[in-house]
């Protein structure tokens, strides 16, 4: 008779141990979940506006530029004409505390987040042509971080972002072929969008003259295209037709030989007006 109520007690040590267990096991969960959220809301908080940009997709071309670099007002000289919100966007930048909820509505809000962009790009393409600037690309260059160029016979040779125009809002950025020279469209559709004021004109050349051991040594290979295997003349529309439609101009037709005046016609008839004897 005893027995059983020893097997019951048994059974429910047994049973309040795993519930003991369990709440255990929840609650260290529970706090490592709040541990998990707290480190990710710190990171958050702690992240710069700088991080939070270069990290979004599309903007791999950019380097990390320096505070201490937008933080000197000789370098912005003249981008407080170009940009709106040039205040706020500058704070935005450096993360400074400023009551931006209480003074601008959503809208404007919307256009000082988008002012921001334009100025870290518009200062960005100054910072690029300084020695730190040609540092950080340098390293963006050598893992070919800007993508290689497309043509068949430059055999994947790296290529270096470039603006048509060093105003914004005129062309997208491109990249340019240290082999043969030509810029192309960059193959991802996000970077393809940048503006190409944010790189400038100046870059990718003053880069390869910073760094020359850069340059590619060997010449650059051209198509040739043939017919049945053989060369299309220079002569053919082929090549005349191309040449036109590139602005290439066309040579001049040669002038025609003029004619020589015949001294002793014009001698006579001269003679003669004047009433002079012929012999």
């Amino acid at each position: 008779m005893s027995a059983a109520p020893t097997v019951r007690e048994d059974e429910a040590s047994m049973l309040a141990e795993s519930v003991a267990a369990a709440e255990l096991t929840s609650v260290g969960e529970d706090d490592e979940e709040e541990d998990d959220e707290d480190g990710i809301s710190a990171s958050d908080e702690e992240s710069s506006w700088i991080a939070w940009f270069l990290s979004l997709r599309g903007n791999e071309f950019f380097c990390e530029v320096d505070e201490e670099y937008i933080q000197d007002d000789f370098n912005l000289t003249g981008l407080s004409s170009l940009v709106p919100y040039y205040d706020y966007a500058l704070d935005m930048i450096l993360d400074v505390e400023m009551a931006i909820e209480e003074s601008l509505t959503e809208e404007q809000q919307e256009l000082v987040e988008s002012a921001a962009e334009m100025l870290y790009g518009l200062i960005h393409a100054r910072y690029v042509i300084t020695n730190r600037g040609m540092q950080a690309m340098y390293e963006k260059y050598a893992s070919a971080s800007f993508g290689r160029c497309p043509r068949a016979f430059c055999c994947g040779q790296p290529a270096l972002p470039v603006g048509r125009s060093d105003l914004p809002r005129n062309y997208t950025v491109h990249v340019f072929c240290p082999m043969c020279r030509d810029i192309f469209t960059p193959r991802s559709s996000r970077s393809a969008s940048i503006d190409g004021a944010y790189f400038g004109t100046t870059f990718p050349h003053l880069f390869l003259m910073t760094f020359p051991e850069l340059i590619p040594q060997h010449g650059v290979q051209s198509f040739v295209p043939r017919v049945f295997g053989f060369r299309i003349h220079k002569a053919s529309p082929y090549h005349t037709t191309a040449s036109s439609e590139y602005g290439v101009p066309k040579r001049r037709p040669k002038a025609s030989r003029r004619s020589k005046p015949n001294w002793t016609s014009s001698s006579k008839a001269s003679t003669g007006n004047l009433g002079i004897a012929q012999i």
